[in-house]
């Protein structure tokens, strides 16, 4: 065992089930604006506003919930109802009180890898991720929690510094290239990459190049505990 070796988790969708939520909502939204536009005109629209909004609201149900209003108005030139927007809130609060659906093999998982030390290191909402962390009994398996407005390169340099870590002794696990494997391999550490089945548009980012020694794709999280052990970090 790599004693020196430190490994951050992502939250959603790397731990526990998130985007299948956003989805069912999406299905929702579409419906709901079937009248005026179709589902095609509606998504990239919406996409549009999250992206403008992301300076102002950040990640998570809240800033999706405001945006999605906000493109409702647009979309039916102000004509939707004091009851539709009621109803996207209502869908909003639903999300926020959703249960907490672990991915398989993640409790088996940590249980594993419980002589390692480990961290959250999540972005979104402070309150919900907090929550979902909460309710996912797994809170007592991670040495530090973090959650953070954005997952770049200096987010991840700043954890680090703050908790002795060395970018060279570091493995960040995570569904999202863009947010939880790039920013790590840039600065020296690895990344073990295990897709969900949905991402959202504005976490799509290339595939690393395929040499990189650093980088590990798996299939799933029960392969992290094989992969850890070859690993000379």
């Amino acid at each position: 065992m790599n004693r020196a070796l430190s490994i951050g988790f992502d939250a959603d969708d790397t731990l526990w089930h998130n985007e299948t939520i956003f989805e069912r909502v999406h299905e929702r939204y579409r419906a709901l604006l079937a009248r005026y536009h179709d589902a095609a005109t509606v998504d990239r629209t919406l996409l549009v506003t999250e992206r403008r909004n992301l300076e102002l609201y950040g990640y998570g149900v809240k800033g999706f919930t405001l945006s999605a209003i906000e493109t409702a108005i647009e979309l039916t030139s102000g004509k939707i109802s004091a009851e539709e927007i009621r109803l996207l809130i209502a869908n909003g609060q639903e999300m926020l009180a959703h249960p907490v659906e672990l991915l398989d093999g993640v409790a088996e998982t940590l249980a594993q890898l419980s002589d390692y030390r480990m961290l959250v290191i999540t972005k979104g909402d402070l309150r919900d991720q907090e929550r979902k962390l909460a309710k996912s009994g797994l809170a007592t398996r991670f040495r530090h929690i973090e959650i953070v407005s954005e997952k770049d390169s200096a987010t991840y340099r700043t954890i680090l510094r703050r908790h002795g870590i060395a970018p060279e002794h570091f493995l960040m696990v995570g569904n999202s290239l863009k947010s939880d494997i790039l920013p790590v391999l840039a600065l020296g550490g690895a990344g073990a990459h295990i897709p969900y089945h949905l991402t959202w548009a504005l976490e799509h980012s290339e595939q690393p190049p395929a040499h990189e020694s650093r980088f590990f794709p798996l299939k799933t999280l029960r392969e992290l505990p094989s992969v850890i052990r070859t690993l000379s970090l």
